[in-house]
Formats: C-alpha cells, structure tokens, sequence
C-alpha cells in the first residue's frame, strides 16, 4: 500500500478542500439550523466532478478511484457531515452498484446523469423491521408481465426526498429469504411512489432523511438491477463500499472538531496561561490527534484495496468502527475543551458532537461492524 497520495488524487483532494472552505464552511451553521437541503452546493459538488468520483469519464464521473473519492470526501465532512453524507449516498450507494451491475441502457439513463451530478440517487433498503436484520425484507415486487408491482415501506433513506431514483431492494419470491430478495431502480413521480415525510434529526440536519411508501407501483422489468434474486448480494457489496465513505465522513467531523480544540487551547486562558500548556488539555489532544491518524489509515487501507481488486469488506468494516467510535470519542472531548462554550452553538464543535453519532448508527452500527469482523476472521478471509 502506498501511503502518499499521487498526483491526481492531490489534485481531487485541493478541489474538494478549496470549495468546502470557501462554499461550505460559511453556509453549514445556517443549513444545520433550518435543516435546509442545500441545493445550490450540491449541484456545485457536481459541476467539480464529486459525485461520481470512481465513476469513468465515459459514464459521467470524474475517472478517479476510491482513495481520492475518500480524501475529497473528508475535506467536505470537516466543512459540513450534511453534504458529506448527501455526496457519500451518491458515491458509494447509488453510483457505485449501478456501474457493477448495470446494464449498458440502465448506465446511460441512469448511472450518466447521476455521476455527473445532474441527477441526484438514494439507497432503500431499511424498512421498519429491517434495519441491523436486513435480510428481513416485507417489501414485495411481484412479477406482472414486463413489469414488477412494488408495495412496501423504506425508512430512513438518506437523500430519499431529494433523490430522482431509488435504489429500491424487496422480494421477489419469499420462500427463498434472502436468496429472493432483488434491486430496482425506481424513478421518483412513477404512479405509487410516495415520500411520505422527512425526519427531523439530532444531527446531519441539512441532509434529507426520508420514508417512501410503495403502493401497487408498477416498476418496468428493465429497471431490475442485476438477476432477479441478486439484490441481497447487492446491497451487501454496496455497504462495503459505502462503509468507506461512512468512516471518511467520520474522519472528518473528527478532524474538524480536533482542529478546532487547537486553536481553542492556544487562544483560552486559564490560570494565567493558555489552556494547552495545562497536562490534561495536552493528553487530550494528543488522543485526538492520535486515533484520527489510525483512523484514517485504515480508511485509506480499505479505499486502496477496493481499488486494487483485493478483497475489503473486513477492512471496510474496521475502518468504519474505529473511526466512527473515534468521531464520537473526539467530539465528546472537544465539547470538554471548549468547556461551557462547547455546548453553545455560536462555537461548531456542538454540531459535530451532533453529527458524530449518525457515524455509529447508519451502513452498520458499530456492534454490526464487530460481527462483519469477526465473521471474516473465522471463515480465515483476510483482514
């Protein structure tokens, strides 16, 4: 593995930060607050070729690969989770299985668009009794001649209000379990397809979270991605790659709040000196400096073995545990530095203590993460 980043992904990396300090970092207390989609950003994140990072030129993406997609990824998490979390569902989630598995006419209508940031996709697959179970799919696809009639619910769906396609997983034939379970690519405004609501969350506020109903929605036969029966291995494959993008926003919020504990124990005062000549600042914000680090190896460690073909999913799921429990940890502290000015919103590291939690929760929670682990080390796959 090569531990300095070549000149390309440098590159992806400037863009990235330049836009997030100048276009992000000044709007991210106000979307926060409103829990406002920021929709002029976004189609910016677009037009700099963010969306679809690991996506070829040919299909509308930037030709990149995973390392960069990550590195991009953190400079905007550390301006705003938000618009790291709506670029990580378009990355990982929605673009990265329509390449694997789509068809050449499903990749033109509906990869092209996406990855260039004109259209924006989303990810269904949580349902009210399906969450950590995810093979507990109730969302039914029946075959009605060259259509799939589609009833059911998806909760949680980030980008689901704003999103012009979800990627839709139900059953297709129950008796099989999980082995029955398939994707579709469902285009908002198809008849039967409803947003119901939108959460109103702690944290990622300016991200939309959303519930979409399915009601006798009569979904063309061309739209099934993959075999039919082929969903659950989908949308696995799809989380291990979207648990890169989960521990590089982790990654982020982490950075962003440690920086900001830095400046703040250099400028507060404290018994006649600065905060950060006293021990237990120091020890502090070496424990933050030091398992940021060790987080973000493992997440470069993961990016560079998907894009070197090597199996990941172990190192996925490590990276997104440690650095997720890290987002946690660092803002927790970095509330403890700022002291009471940490728990008031004029400073930021409240919102990325908000922000953090979400890391723990979604694409696996941590305790998942350690069974995905555990089940690699025993079946001896290499972690």
């Amino acid at each position: 593995m090569q531990l300095e980043l070549n000149d390309e992904q440098k590159m992806i990396q400037a863009v990235a930060r330049e836009f997030a300090e100048k276009e992000v970092r000044p709007i991210a207390t106000a979307i926060d607050r409103d829990a406002s989609f920021p929709h002029d950003t976004v189609r910016r994140m677009g037009e700099l070729g963010l969306m679809g990072i690991a996506v070829p030129e040919a299909w509308g993406g930037s030709g990149s690969d995973t390392v960069a997609y990550a590195v991009a990824l953190e400079e905007v998490a550390k301006a705003c989770a938000s618009h790291a979390v709506i670029m990580s569902v378009n990355n990982s989630l929605y673009c990265d299985p329509v390449q694997k598995y789509g068809t050449e006419e499903q990749k033109t209508r509906f990869l092209a668009p996406f990855a260039s940031g004109q259209r924006l996709g989303c990810f269904s697959l949580t349902e009210p009794e399906a969450g950590s179970d995810a093979r507990n799919q109730h969302t039914l696809a029946v075959k009605d001649g060259g259509h799939y009639v589609v009833n059911g619910r998806k909760i949680f769906v980030t980008n689901g209000r704003e999103a012009e396609v979800a990627l839709v997983l139900a059953q297709t034939d129950r008796a099989a379990a999980h082995h029955g379970i398939s994707a579709f690519l469902v285009e908002k405004g198809i008849a039967g397809f409803t947003v119901v609501k939108t959460e109103d969350k702690l944290g990622i506020r300016a991200s939309d979270t959303a519930e979409l109903l399915f009601e006798d929605c009569r979904v063309p036969a061309a739209c099934r991605l993959g075999e039919e029966g082929q969903g659950f291995a989908i949308a696995m494959s799809t989380l291990d790659g979207g648990r890169i993008g989960i521990a590089t926003q982790a990654l982020g919020i982490a950075t962003a709040a440690y920086e900001a504990s830095v400046t703040y124990a250099r400028e507060r005062k404290s018994f006649g000196v600065p905060i950060g000549q006293h021990q237990m600042i120091q020890w502090m914000l070496a424990d933050m400096a030091t398992t940021i680090e060790a987080a973000r190896m493992l997440t470069w460690r993961a990016a560079w073995r998907k894009d070197a073909g090597l199996p990941f999913g172990a190192e996925a799921s490590m990276a997104k545990l440690f650095a997720s429990e890290t987002a946690m940890r660092v803002t927790t502290d970095a509330v403890q530095v700022h002291g009471g000015y940490g728990f008031i919103k004029e400073y930021q590291v409240e919102r990325h203590f908000r922000d953090a939690k979400i890391t723990q929760i979604y694409e696996g929670t941590s305790q998942i993460q350690k069974l995905v682990i555990a089940r690699h080390l025993l079946a001896g796959v290499e972690a």
